[in-house]
């Protein structure tokens, strides 16, 4: 048993404030698996045969000033924090549920009690923390044997255990995806016997759990487990139709379901930004919805990635997934996929690029890994052109960024300008000459500076009847209301 050096003392401290109130204490759960597989966790449950919160004030007291106590008596339970450690107290309980509720009856119970209702054996174990018997390992239900296997097992009847709190389900996904555990058969099964189940779930508490697997190593493990039970069904069946592969004259489309994994894998293994791998799981997400066979062009797929993007927002809201910065990042990347992509299959021109900064901002470097990320072909050669081609996209970016500041620019003449220059009220003309400035800049036909915006505004403002009254002012230091 690998406990770490700085969790001894905590431990020996909770075991020695139960021996003075005459309780068995143990660590159960995650910190035990997570320290039998030697991960690091900074949280740690407590059972006590008895009452957790007077445990959790005792080892608060011995713990002083450092430590923050919060007890929650409504459920019986308490928290000590210390300095970077979580410990949680809780005594030791059986429950029982309705059918269509996972909030349990909870009564006082024994040791065995408190681990039967517990979602995995690896989860099942007990360490013992009183000074007797300090660091013994109880194990009724077969943990051990589970962890050197890597195997994800109930304790009790998986349609039990699943039945009873059905996101246990959405836990056994996670587990296998962060463990690298493979799932029991039997526990399999009564996963997808008991997948409807799921819809009891709150969508914050299945969010949580989709999150946890988007952060893990390899993402796809999980997202492949929620379609292959009939979870994901229940989740985001948008995603599950992306499985679909139709067939005309013999010629079928690739699996957009596969294609997705295999990019938002390439994507994880470049970043850790969550929501750069939410961009990657529904980058192709219209596809089902845009698909379309041309009896010249084949399976066509037209517009997907704009269609994508108005889709986002709904599949947010349906998730609970944050509706601010996170939702509109993932909407650009799926509505801009594809322009790194067509620019790197034709010849890269200056405008074309300014267009790709104008549009990505901020966001361009996270766009390009995707798109890369996009190449999953298995000829090397195709994959090999590709790639070259990327990076003759990426060194103009880098170089028409240094040149013309385009990323996030705002036209250089702004509304107030104009309206100053040609003594009018805000009016459609304004928005005219402010859309021809950006787009000659973009199109590289004016410098990104004042004077050249100026005169070249100036031919065109007399095309349309407006006549120049005042010279142009110094630049601006207020917001322009018109941008």
């Amino acid at each position: 048993m690998n406990i770490p050096e700085r969790d001894i003392e905590i431990l020996r401290l909770v075991g020695d404030a139960a021996d003075e109130l005459g309780l068995d204490a143990y660590a159960v759960g995650g910190y035990v698996r997570d320290c039998l597989l030697q991960r690091p966790s900074k949280d740690i449950d407590f059972v006590t045969v008895g009452s957790g919160i007077e445990l959790a004030r005792a080892v608060s007291k011995r713990l002083g000033r450092s430590s923050r106590l919060a007890v929650f008596k409504n459920f019986g339970t308490a928290r000590v924090t210390c300095r970077d450690l979580e410990l949680e107290f809780v005594g030791a309980r059986k429950e029982s549920y309705s059918h269509d509720s996972r909030k349990p009856i909870v009564e006082d119970g024994t040791l065995e009690d408190d681990i039967s209702r517990r979602d995995f054996t690896v989860n099942a174990l007990a360490m013992r923390v009183n000074s007797a018997g300090f660091g013994g390992i109880i194990d009724l239900y077969g943990g051990l044997v589970d962890m050197e296997r890597r195997v994800l097992r109930t304790p009790l009847d998986p349609d039990v255990t699943f039945s009873d709190d059905p996101l246990r389900m959405m836990r056994a996904v996670r587990f296998a995806t962060q463990l690298r555990f493979a799932i029991n058969s039997v526990t399999y099964e009564g996963i997808k016997r008991n997948a409807a189940r799921l819809e009891i779930i709150s969508h914050e508490r299945i969010a949580d759990e989709l999150n946890k697997i988007m952060r893990a190593p390899k993402p796809s493990i999980g997202w492949r487990l929620l379609l292959e039970t009939g979870l994901l069904h229940f989740i985001l069946p948008e995603l599950e139709e992306m499985q679909k592969v139709d067939v005309v004259n013999g010629r079928a489309h690739k699996d957009n379901f596969d294609h997705t994994m295999k990019v938002l894998d390439k994507v994880a293994e470049k970043s850790d930004d969550i929501w750069l791998r939410w961009s990657a799981l529904l980058h192709d997400i219209a596809k089902p919805r845009t698909k379309r066979w041309d009896p010249k062009a084949g399976w066509t797929f037209h517009n997907h990635c704009f269609v994508g993007a108005k889709m986002v927002p709904a599949i947010f809201r349906n998730l609970r997934l944050p509706l601010g910065e996170p939702m509109k990042f993932v909407q650009n990347m799926v509505e801009l996929h594809m322009r790194p992509i067509v620019l790197s299959e034709e010849i890269v021109t200056d405008s074309a690029v300014r267009r790709l900064l104008f549009d990505a901002g901020n966001d361009i470097d996270s766009l390009m890994t995707l798109c890369e990320a996009d190449i999953t072909t298995g000829r090397p050669e195709k994959l090999r052109k590709c790639l070259a081609n990327f990076a003759i996209v990426r060194q103009k970016l880098v170089e028409l960024e240094e040149r013309d500041r385009i990323r996030n620019f705002q036209p250089p003449i702004t509304g107030n300008d104009i309206m100053h220059i040609f003594d009018i009220p805000p009016s459609k003309p304004i928005k005219e000459l402010k859309e021809a400035i950006k787009d000659a800049i973009l199109d590289g036909k004016i410098p990104n500076d004042r004077a050249a915006a100026y005169e070249f505004m100036l031919p065109i403002a007399l095309s349309i009847g407006l006549t120049p009254v005042r010279e142009l002012p110094p630049a601006e230091t207020v917001p322009d209301p018109e941008s």
